[in-house]
C-alpha cells in the first residue's frame, strides 16, 4: 500500500468515525466534517444502542491502530485488572511501545510509530525491541538507537517538528526530545491519556 493510499484511507476513516486520526486528516476533516459517501451530508437517522457502542469501540481501536483481535484481547486483559475495566483498557493500551513512541514525539502518527518500532529503531533499556505491542513498565527508558538518530526522519523529531500536531507530553512521561529519549515514570491514568473515547460504551460493546 502506497503512502498516498494509506493517507486517503485514514482520512476516509476519520470522517466515518467523526475523529481526525492523523494531522493530514485534520485539514480534510475541517473542510468536510461529515461521513464519506453520497449521503454523508444527510442527517443521520437515530442510531441503535449497538451502533453507538460499535462506533465508540472503532474510534478507540483506530486511535491505537489495532486489529479487532488485538482489541478484543486487550479488553479481556483489562477485565482481569482490578478497578474499572474501561479505564484499565485505555491505561493498558497506553503502555504499548508504539503508543509511547508517539506520545514522546519520536513519530507523527501511530502508524509511523509502529513502523519505527518494527524497523528496529527503538531501544528499551538499551535493547532493541521490535514489537509495537511490547508493554513498557514504569521506570523503563525508550530511546531511538544512536545509529538511527542521524537520519533525517529522527533529526526532524529531535527538533520538535511533531509537537505542533501532537498533544502535550502527558505527565507519566519524562521526555528529553533533543536526545530522543523518554522514561515512563509511572502508570498512565485514564484522565491523562490523550485519546477521545467514552470507555463505558466500549465496555458495554464487548459485554453484550
Amino acid at each position: 500500500m502506497t503512502k498516498v493510499t494509506r493517507a486517503r484511507r485514514q482520512v476516509r476513516l476519520s470522517r466515518a468515525l467523526g475523529l481526525a486520526l492523523t494531522p493530514k486528516a485534520v485539514k480534510h476533516f475541517e473542510k468536510r466534517p461529515y461521513p464519506p459517501g453520497e449521503h454523508g451530508r444527510a442527517r443521520r437517522r437515530t442510531e441503535s444502542d449497538y451502533a453507538v457502542r460499535l462506533r465508540e469501540k472503532q474510534r478507540l481501536r483506530a486511535q491505537y491502530g489495532l486489529r479487532e483481535k488485538q482489541m478484543a484481547r486487550a479488553f479481556e486483559d483489562a477485565r482481569k485488572t482490578p478497578g474499572l475495566t474501561g479505564e484499565a483498557l485505555v491505561e493498558n493500551l497506553e503502555t504499548r511501545l508504539d503508543a509511547l513512541v508517539l506520545r514522546s514525539g519520536f513519530a507523527r502518527t501511530i502508524l509511523q510509530a509502529r513502523q519505527v518500532v518494527v524497523h528496529r529503531h527503538i531501544l528499551v533499556d538499551g535493547k532493541i525491541v521490535d514489537r509495537p505491542s511490547f508493554k513498557v513498565q514504569p521506570g523503563q527508558t525508550l530511546q531511538v538507537k544512536p545509529r538511527s538518530q542521524t537520519s533525517d526522519q529522527f533529526r526532524v523529531s529531535a527538533a520538535g517538528a511533531h509537537r505542533d500536531v501532537l498533544p502535550a507530553v502527558p505527565g507519566y512521561l519524562d521526555v528529553q526530545l533533543e536526545k530522543l529519549s523518554a522514561v515512563l515514570t509511572r502508570r498512565p491514568k485514564r484522565a491523562e491519556v490523550p485519546v477521545t473515547c467514552e470507555v463505558q460504551l466500549v465496555v458495554e460493546y464487548y459485554s453484550r
